[in-house]
């Protein structure tokens, strides 16, 4: 009865703790929550107080009876889950699972597991935070109400096997609202000026491009501003200089983390979260779940030594930033290394790009701001009523700039101008003017790091459940895609002043081109419009933002989670039944127009299956599904009439012809008696020669198996199979479950995996 338990949440933390403090505890882990809402009721007892029932899943009683054998045996027991709602509810369940007794039990947190940080949260023991608990609970409490009640609506009124959730149907909604703005978007074309200037007097090789602030809407107005331009003297009318200072970027909390990760290292929102809590469980950074951007006194200290020491004492400037959320939950640190001296670690290539990110952003907001001079300069002329701007930035001093520059969204590929030393007055010589058709541009569509920005601009959720929130609306539902917009090519006329005379000349501009970006479904869409017409309070984002705040209140102690619950449930259900007693059902078609090749009318659907082309009525109807992207919303009749082409021969490769078609798993090649498989996104009615060569040569020379992981003490293995990753252990083959990344997954991951899952086994298919 001398023996220490310290109960932590996962294996790879248990391990580092352990460590830390010797053969004097027991550290072991509950691997998350050891109880839950049952999985098929609802678990909530409506009638008195919405009390929640919660039960211990199948595969977490061998961990209650192994922790609860480890309690009885031991004289304290430390409940060490981590330092936020989540954890502060898993200590809970834990106390009261175990049958734990107060004087017994103390509740530490941290959020770093650094030896020092450990002793000194054992040193400083509290109780366990009834308030953190009770908001956790409200969340829980209200989300399966939400998500009980609104899910069987789906399924009677659009499709089985649909869902809907909080703050998950309002985030769709932001993306699918984007979509509309875009779909109602009418481009129009404009006409941008830039002219080439020689400075008279330097070397005749140095230029300078500007360009007028005005847009010319059509090609006329662009030919009579050139044609004023023809024998025009051009000088510089002025030159402003103007000395100004960039600050770094605060450190990381979690939602700059995700979206700066996103950005700089393509990583999805999930990866970012997976690969941050090895580094946590590690002891590599602070607890990766936090809204502050404080830093301790211990690591700006630090930070400031590295920096005087490596860069010099002119790039030190230790600065403590505000927490710019309103409703920062926690007051822990930003995220950050624990040791700023480790400029490196050890880990899998992701582990290492993340920490260096967080490395270097948590320096330079240490550092000094950097200085830039910006100067601009405009060329005038007496025949023109426009000015020609041309604007440069010069680095004075790069201070912070020596180690980190922050990403932005529409970040764009942008050259270094470097203006020569010019003056007012001086004569410029026009070197050529081109008039440049562009078009104007819908808002773009949000990529995970823009959605994720957006939910935390309107207060939606919270930085922890971005991560869960745009995997079920992607892995889990299908509503979302995430995938590249290819754009529309126009061809376009340019116009050019060269030597006294205009010429035209044509290219191809691509119009609507979009990379990483969130795409809507046809089934987003319709569960979208179909929840905001008949359940507009949930889907409002000032309601959810208002939830997030009440949320807070519980969790300061000022508002009773009953209450909450409460207040929203009774309008709330009687709505669900009056939208399932009616007989209304989401129905949705467009008229295209007709074929003009036989006069049939062309609609656009969506049924039992999804969305598909109907061509023609009674006996003479076709069929042809949509295919990815395509939402019936936007799709023209000639796109339509495109989808009735399949099987379409692309071409001949070898001697053998190369067709393109779908089947039951989607599309595919066939190209002589083999079948190979079209990436995810790609259209069998647009796919190139070019591209179904490469698809055909990888497919013969790839094997089919290919090992992705190999954790040879256990003998287990992450493998890329034909029909996508799993895990192999001994005899069996484990499903690896939906919106994970097997690229990610660790040696503890692939155990829970296998632990709590069966093996997969050949089937006999029956007759349907």
């Amino acid at each position: 009865m001398e023996e220490n338990l310290v109960i932590v949440e996962s294996p790879a933390k248990a391990k580092t703790i352990q460590k830390f403090l010797g053969k004097d505890f027991n550290v072991k882990s509950s691997q998350g929550h050891i109880r839950d809402l049952s999985k098929s009721r609802l678990s909530i007892d409506i009638e008195h107080g919405f009390k929640p029932e919660y039960e211990i899943p199948a595969e977490k009683k061998a961990i209650v009876a192994d922790l609860k054998k480890a309690a009885k045996n031991a004289s304290t027991v430390w409940l060490a889950s981590d330092e936020d709602r989540e954890g502060e509810a898993i200590s809970w369940h834990l106390y009261e699972t175990l049958g734990l007794k107060k004087e017994s039990t103390r509740r530490i947190a941290f959020h770093e597991i650094t030896k020092d940080a450990i002793l000194k949260a054992i040193g400083n023991p509290r109780d366990i935070d009834m308030n953190l608990v009770d908001a956790q609970q409200a969340r829980r409490v209200l989300d399966r109400l939400v998500g009980f009640e609104l899910s069987p609506v789906l399924w009677k009124k659009i499709q089985p096997k649909l869902s809907a959730g909080r703050v998950q149907s309002v985030a769709l909604r932001l993306v699918v609202d984007r979509e509309k703005e875009i779909i109602g978007f009418r481009r129009e074309k404009y006409y941008k000026v830039e002219a080439t200037f020689h400075p008279a007097g330097l070397p005749s090789g140095v230029t300078v491009k500007a360009t007028i602030d005005k847009r010319f809407s059509s090609s006329d107005e662009a030919c009579a501003f050139l044609e004023k331009c023809i024998g025009a003297g051009f000088s510089i009318s002025s030159i402003e200089k103007k000395e100004g200072a960039r600050t770094p970027a605060a450190p990381f909390t979690t939602s700059t983390l995700q979206q700066e990760a996103s950005r700089k290292l393509r990583f999805p929102v999930s990866l970012t979260m997976s690969v941050a809590q090895r580094l946590y469980e590690s002891g590599y950074i602070t607890y990766m779940r936090t809204d502050s951007t404080n830093l301790s006194s211990l690591a700006i200290n630090a930070a400031k030594e590295y920096i005087t020491d490596n860069f010099g004492k002119e790039y030190s400037k230790p600065r403590q930033y505000r927490t710019r959320s309103k409703s920062a939950q926690e007051a822990h640190e930003a995220i950050r290394p624990t040791f700023i001296s480790n400029t490196e670690i050890p880990g899998t290539p992701q582990e290492k790009r993340l920490y260096e990110l967080i490395w270097k952003r948590t320096v330079a907001s240490q550092m000094s701001d950097a200085r830039i001079l910006k100067t601009t300069i405009s060329i005038s002329s007496d025949k023109i009523d426009e000015v020609f701007d041309t604007e440069a930035a010069e680095v004075l001093f790069d201070g912070f700039l020596k180690l980190y520059i922050e990403s932005t969204d529409d970040e764009q590929d942008h050259d270094d101008v470097i203006l020569p030393e010019l003056h007012e007055g001086d004569m410029m010589e026009e070197r050529g003017i081109a008039a440049m058709c562009r078009f104007t541009a819908p808002p773009a569509r949000f990529s995970e790091a823009t959605l994720v920005k957006k939910l935390e601009e309107l207060g939606i959720g919270r930085p922890s459940t971005y991560s869960p929130t745009i995997s079920t609306l992607t892995e889990g539902r299908g509503y979302i895609m995430r995938g590249d917009k290819e754009g529309e090519k126009v061809k376009v006329t340019d116009y050019m002043l060269s030597g006294g005379r205009i010429s035209s000349s044509e290219r191809t501009e691509t119009v609507g081109a979009e990379k990483g970006r969130l795409l809507p479904q046809e089934i987003g869409m319709i569960v979208s419009d179909f929840l905001v017409d008949k359940f507009e309070r949930i889907l409002d984002y000032g309601f959810t933002a208002d939830v997030e705040k009440e949320f807070d209140q519980i969790a300061a102690g000022d508002m009773k989670w009953e209450s909450l619950i409460s207040s929203f449930y009774s309008a709330f259900h009687e709505k669900v039944e009056e939208t399932l007693n009616s007989k209304e059902y989401s129905h949705v078609s467009r008229e295209l127009g007709t074929d003009p090749s036989d006069g049939l009318p062309v609609v656009a659907k969506f049924g039992k299956y999804g969305s598909y082309i109907q061509k023609g009525d009674g006996d003479r109807k076709q069929y042809a599904s949509l295919a990815p992207g395509q939402l019936i919303e936007s799709i023209t009749l000639e796109e339509a009439l495109k989808l009735f082409s399949l099987p379409r021969t692309v071409g001949r490769y070898e001697g053998i012809d190369i067709i393109a078609t779908k089947g039951r798993f989607g599309p595919y090649l066939k190209y002589g008696d083999r079948n190979v498989s079209l990436p995810k996104g790609t259209d069998p009615v647009r796919v190139s020669l070019e591209k179904c060569i490469e698809l055909i040569d990888s497919a013969g020379s790839k094997p089919e198996k290919q090992i992705i992981s190999d954790f040879k003490d256990s003998g287990i293995q992450v493998i890329a199979g034909n029909y996508g990753p799993y895990i192999k252990y001994a005899d069996g083959n484990y499903r690896i479950p939906k919106g994970s990344d097997a690229e990610a997954l660790t040696e503890e991951d692939c155990k829970k995996i296998i632990e709590s899952g069966k093996p997969t086994g050949r089937k006999t298919r029956k007759n349907r």
